[in-house]
This record gives structure tokens, C-alpha cells and sequence, in this order.
């Protein structure tokens, strides 16, 4: 930590990154989840959407205006969700920083709450951080034998 950086509450850090960046977490999911069904379809629609984020349709339909509006998706109402070329970039990194957790939180072994925990961390991690959990994510793949060494350490070390 250089000098120049102060500590600060979580909700501290939080308002610093919303001042750098305009996506909520929450617009972040939204945009996540859009993304995975354009992925398969081109399209989502509303009351899909809103099934699957758990939300009701005229909260969804609040979200998906408010992402409209910033230029990430076209949306007419009754109609379907298309992602903009912008939207899809901001779709495709939300969705890798996703299973680049997801798969560092497997590579661990953690079972419990997994999903849970992927979400809470997403949120949190920045693009450095990002990038070292990848390249350790990538060295624990490149060879069996150091997931091995892990699984063993981890063994040793649970039981003590």
C-alpha cells in the first residue's frame, strides 16, 4: 500500500467506484444475466429476466430502462432485450470476471454458498486484482500435480 492510500469503510469504497464508474452492482447483474441469454438466444425478455434475477417485472423493467438509457441495450416496452455492441463488451467482462472467480473459489474447494460468495466477491475485486486471481487460476490448471500438492497441503493443514 503506497502512502498516498487511506483506509476506508467497505461503503466508503464503494462510492469511490461508483464516482469512477456509472454500473451499480446491481445494474452489473442485470447486464450480467442479459448477457448470458443473448449469448444463446439474442434476446431476453422481460418477465424471463425478471425469473431469473428473483425480482419482480416492473422492478426488472425500472433496471433495464435505467441500462437503456446509457446506451447498453435496446428495449421497447412489451418487447424484447437486445444488447448494444457496448453492452455486449460490458456483458462479455461481467461473465468472465464471473467464472474467473467462480472457477478461483472451485480451484479452493469451496462448496458452500459458492454462488454467494462469486457474487459478493465480483463486486468487490478490481481489474488488477482480476487479472492475478486469472494467472493463478491458469497456473493451477497448467499442471495436475500442483493441484495435487495443493489438495494434499490443504488436507495436512485442515487437520491440524
Amino acid at each position: 500500500m503506497n502512502n498516498r492510500e487511506k483506509y476506508r469503510t467497505v461503503r466508503g469504497y464503494e462510492l469511490l467506484k461508483r464516482d469512477k464508474e456509472q454500473l451499480t452492482h446491481s445494474m452489473e447483474d442485470y447486464m450480467e444475466m442479459i448477457y448470458r441469454n443473448a449469448m444463446k438466444d439474442g434476446y431476453i425478455r422481460m418477465n424471463i429476466l425478471a425469473e431469473q434475477l428473483n425480482v419482480q417485472t416492473s422492478s426488472a423493467t425500472k433496471m433495464v430502462q435505467k441500462l437503456a438509457k446509457l446506451g447498453l441495450l435496446h428495449y421497447k416496452k412489451y418487447g424484447v432485450i437486445h444488447l448494444t455492441d457496448q453492452g455486449k463488451e460490458v456483458g462479455n467482462f461481467l461473465l468472465q470476471r464471473h467464472n474467473i472467480i467462480l472457477e478461483f473459489l472451485k480451484l479452493l474447494g469451496v462448496e458452500d454458498r459458492i454462488l454467494t460468495n462469486t457474487e459478493v466477491i465480483e463486486h468487490g475485486v478490481n481489474i488488477d486484482v482480476l487479472k492475478y486471481i486469472h494467472l493463478l487460476n491458469s497456473f493451477f490448471n497448467s499442471d495436475p500435480l500442483v493441484k495435487e500438492k495443493f489438495e494434499a497441503f490443504k488436507e495436512n493443514y485442515d487437520n491440524n
